[in-house]
């Protein structure tokens, strides 16, 4: 049985493509690998603040010294990371804001890429420490960014992925989604296709 943890960073909860191609994703899945374990964290309900000093202050202030507020704030990536720790396979849900992802998902990424946890500095540079997970993102997008210089999810999501040590990763873009007609249906078709393929 694997553990997959798919994450939510849409803010609307109706209407939402990423949201329709993470339920598509889910029930696939679950088709296709009955024992696995599903769970989903959305970040639109359960909103993660972003990194403040309390956070960095549960990180580096030592047990006995932390304030309340440290000691929750670590409390809080504890939970994250542990999630992220214990799952085999990681979906995230990214809409396209303004060129990058949703600044829900960049804060849950600043609670679980924690150094001596999730990756860790040697004489040779950083070390990811997660190898042997695969990571799935799935983008809803109103124009068609793919592989042009104003993508800048793919390519900085591949690097923060790659560097707590998931290389192994598959990007679903859902492209043309704002261009109307044939583009959005295009767009969603074959996002869709390639869903059925991982499953």
């Amino acid at each position: 049985m694997s553990k997959v943890l798919v994450i939510e960073s849409s803010a609307r909860q109706q209407g939402s493509i990423s949201r329709q191609l993470t339920d598509e994703f889910i029930v696939q899945w679950q088709a296709a690998h009955p024992t696995d374990q599903v769970t989903v964290r959305d970040l639109a309900v359960e909103q993660v603040p972003h990194l403040d000093i309390n956070l960095l202050g549960g990180w580096m202030t030592p047990a006995e010294q932390q304030t309340d507020a440290e000691k929750a704030a670590l409390a809080r990536s504890n939970t994250l990371t542990d999630e992220l720790l214990a799952a085999d396979v990681l979906v995230l849900a990214a809409p396209m804001y303004n060129f990058a992802i949703p600044s829900t998902l960049k804060s849950w990424l600043d609670h679980v890429l924690r150094a001596g946890v999730t990756f860790k500095y040697t004489d040779t540079g950083p070390q990811g420490l997660l190898t042997g997970k695969r990571a799935y993102v799935l983008t809803a997008r109103g124009g068609i960014y793919a592989g042009s210089s104003m993508d800048h999810q793919e390519p900085y999501l591949r690097q923060a992925l790659g560097f707590i040590g998931i290389h192994e990763v598959r990007f679903i873009h859902a492209e043309g989604l704002n261009l109307g007609g044939e583009f959005l249906e295009k767009g969603l078709n074959q996002a869709k296709a390639q869903l059925a393929q991982v499953a």
